[in-house]
């Protein structure tokens, strides 16, 4: 989500960001500032940068820089979420840059407004585009409810693709009660190949079956991907309330202890530091969590010369500082309690992950002095899976 990387547009203002996105290139001394400027306006409010990102999302792709700002334009006009941009969106459906079309996909579902019989068949005629059009063709049809896609979904049902097929199901048993095609989505969940894992994750999350939670919850997939999946499962009005049936499961998820993952033996690294290490830091979260594993499965004065030094080189590793913290959570390591605060306090979006983790281990750890942030976590924290983390925290730290 652009959100998380609002932090590195802070210093740039609407006023500097309205004059640049639409600059000619050739006349910037940093280029890369227009579309830098597009994820600005997406964090503003105001009906005139609105219609800067509104122009900005119709610039010719001829220039790279230009071509790139179109994108991040488009992208952040569904952020704001504004019907004023559906004209513009539903015109770069028609472009031959496919991830301008994604993203043009995206945004109108995010706007999330009812659609018109038109509106309906042009987002049709996207489906005749490459693998990942189609998927988000079909998740937009998914998540808009729109059942009128279905003669030209359904077939897609039978892909040999996994990202269409598992787009299709969802699509079918969210918008047609149709749920037995997404027994093929469970076995995709433990797939060595890490995008198809993170894909049925999705689909699941889309479905809206609930009863695919459990195996959900054990998919060695990130955290917050599953977490964002099951709440569209138990919690789809984002009320920050889980139904008492789901709570355990939902716990389970957001503890995210590596050994109630469905891990491969190939990912489980050797109890070795360097091993360890190396795996903290794969593109692949299951050798993440199998790297997760391994570290708590050293002796403790192994494993707590290990954490200080991976701390001292990579706790600035957003990834690395959630598995450090994670640890030391789950096995209630006081020897760092320092690191549980550091973490819960944490305020940039890339660490959210982080401070559940840390609320997870002030419980385990019973620091009672950090009762205020918590407080302050459980009514203000943007996502809901933070928010509920913490108010489950507060009920038994009392």
């Amino acid at each position: 989500m652009a959100e998380r990387f609002d932090n590195l547009v802070e210093g740039l203002t609407e006023d500097r960001a309205m004059s640049v996105i639409l600059a000619d290139p050739e006349t910037l001394d940093r280029p890369v500032d227009k579309y830098m400027a597009a994820t600005r306006l997406g964090a503003s409010d105001t009906e005139e940068s609105l219609d800067v990102l509104i122009k900005a999302a119709e610039l010719s792709p001829e220039h790279l820089f230009d071509r790139i700002t179109r994108r991040k334009a488009i992208d952040a006009l569904g952020r704001r979420k504004s019907t004023r941009a559906l004209p513009t969106l539903f015109r770069s459906l028609s472009c031959t840059d496919e991830a301008a079309v994604i993203n043009a996909v995206d945004a109108i579902t995010k706007i999330g407004a009812p659609l018109t019989e038109s509106n309906q068949g042009s987002l049709i005629k996207a489906l005749d585009g490459e693998d990942i059009q189609k998927r988000a063709v079909i998740q937009a049809f998914c998540r808009l409810e729109i059942n009128k896609a279905e003669e030209a979904i359904r077939p897609l049902a039978n892909d040999q693709n996994p990202l269409v097929c598992g787009a299709a199901k969802a699509y079918l048993a969210r918008v047609h009660k149709e749920t037995s095609g997404l027994d093929d989505l469970v076995p995709q969940l433990i797939d060595p190949i890490a995008g198809r894992r993170r894909s049925a994750v999705i689909d699941l999350g889309d479905a809206g079956d609930v009863t695919r939670l459990e195996a959900l919850v054990a998919a060695p997939v990130s955290m917050s991907l599953r977490a964002r999946s099951a709440f569209q499962l138990v919690d789809p009005n984002k009320t920050c309330h889980v139904p008492d049936e789901y709570s355990e499961l939902i716990t389970q998820l957001l503890q995210d202890n590596p050994q109630h993952l469905k891990l491969r033996q190939e990912w489980v690294c050797p109890v070795d530091a360097i091993e360890i290490e190396n795996n903290l830091q794969h593109r692949d979260e299951a050798r993440q969590y199998g790297g997760a594993l391994s570290l708590m499965n050293m002796d403790k004065r192994s494993r707590m010369e290990l954490i200080n030094e991976i701390k001292q080189k990579l706790w600035s590793d957003y990834v690395t500082h959630y598995y450090l913290t994670s640890v030391i959570s789950l096995q209630g390591l006081s020897e760092r309690s320092d690191l549980i605060c550091l973490a819960l306090a944490e305020t940039i979006p890339q660490y959210t992950k982080s401070r559940i983790a840390a609320a997870w281990g002030c419980l385990r750890l019973r620091l009672t002095d950090q009762k205020p942030l918590l407080e302050e976590l459980s009514v203000s924290a943007n996502w809901l899976p933070l928010k509920w983390t913490c108010r489950q925290v507060l009920k038994q730290l009392s």
